[in-house]
């Protein structure tokens, strides 16, 4: 049952984006946007204590190692952000990745992946796979690496991995879903459903976001909605998505997909529980819950 603490979060949220669109914000350019995003997180999100950072580049690409006490050797999660493939950086989902390091035990390679709509779909595809090259060439055994991401992130997880897939590399050991942006068709029952009750995305806004992204491509491309694609090889996924989240079939169509294509997933719809919660950090009960499930499953995983 969602705490009490939840019940005025997602009022809160609700309260800020009608704020945000009183002010126009929404109708603000990219850019503003994105620096917005940056500056509130700098503000308001703090990195759990002992958090080490370290920038890095990595073929042009800037990305972070991101460290949290004792870490386990040789062994990192690739984590990959959120924000509708065109907001968000390392700013916006440090503190997050951060915590899902060190509830695993293990460090954290944060890549910046290039955004649309400068670079459309499939550039972050392609920097996702370069990163994960990148780690094998540095001696990480595939076997030693999971990849993790959120609504967006989560979604370039699955499709960095059927790229790799189906030219007969060596996949990471899990990979692991918050609230996952798998259908970019907006087909799912839940974007009706949930429509009202969602604190945070809109359809329009999603929406908006495909037009980005997809370029001239198609939103059913298996790549850009990993809910048509053949599953078939990935490795073990851990998905996680809340019931007030108008994304909450994606995350119950993955899922259904991996079992049709007989790879191993665990599937967990949390009540009362907006995108991406887990961002929230140790101010939420069910966000230090949430993480600390995945710490368990990642370190299943690892050992």
């Amino acid at each position: 049952m969602p705490s009490f603490r939840s019940y005025f979060f997602e009022r809160a949220i609700k309260v800020s984006v009608k704020r945000a669109v009183r002010k126009g914000v929404r109708g603000k350019g990219l850019d503003e946007k994105r620096q917005m995003l940056d500056a509130a997180a700098r503000r308001l999100v703090k990195l759990p204590n002992n958090c080490k950072v370290v920038p890095i580049d990595i073929e042009g690409l800037y990305a972070e190692w991101i460290s949290t006490g004792i870490t386990l050797k040789h062994k990192v999660i690739l984590y990959l952000h959120g924000g509708g493939y065109a907001l968000c950086s390392a700013n916006t989902h440090r503190p997050l990745a951060a915590r899902i390091g060190k509830a695993s035990g293990v460090k954290v390679l944060f890549p910046e992946y290039r955004l649309a709509p400068e670079h459309p779909f499939p550039a972050a595809i392609e920097d996702a796979v370069n990163v994960y090259r990148w780690l094998l060439h540095q001696g990480f055994s595939p076997s030693n690496i999971v990849f993790a991401g959120d609504s967006a992130g989560g979604g370039l997880c699955i499709a960095a991995a059927l790229v790799l897939r189906d030219q007969n590399e060596p996949l990471p050991a899990a990979i692991v879903c918050l609230s996952p942006w798998v259908d970019l068709t907006s087909s799912g029952e839940s974007y009706r459903k949930n429509k009202w009750i969602d604190p945070y995305l809109s359809i329009e806004a999603v929406r908006a976001a495909v037009r980005m992204y997809a370029g001239d491509e198609k939103p059913d491309h298996p790549l850009i909605s990993p809910i048509f694609a053949d599953l078939s090889g990935l490795p073990p996924l851990f998905i996680q998505a809340g019931n007030h989240e108008i994304l909450q079939s994606d995350a119950e169509k993955l899922a259904a997909q991996a079992r049709n294509a007989g790879v191993p997933f665990t599937l967990k719809v949390w009540k009362g529980m907006w995108h991406v919660w887990q961002i929230s950090g140790d101010a939420l009960p069910e966000a230090r819950k949430a993480i600390k499930e995945i710490g368990v499953f990642i370190r299943k995983t690892f050992n």
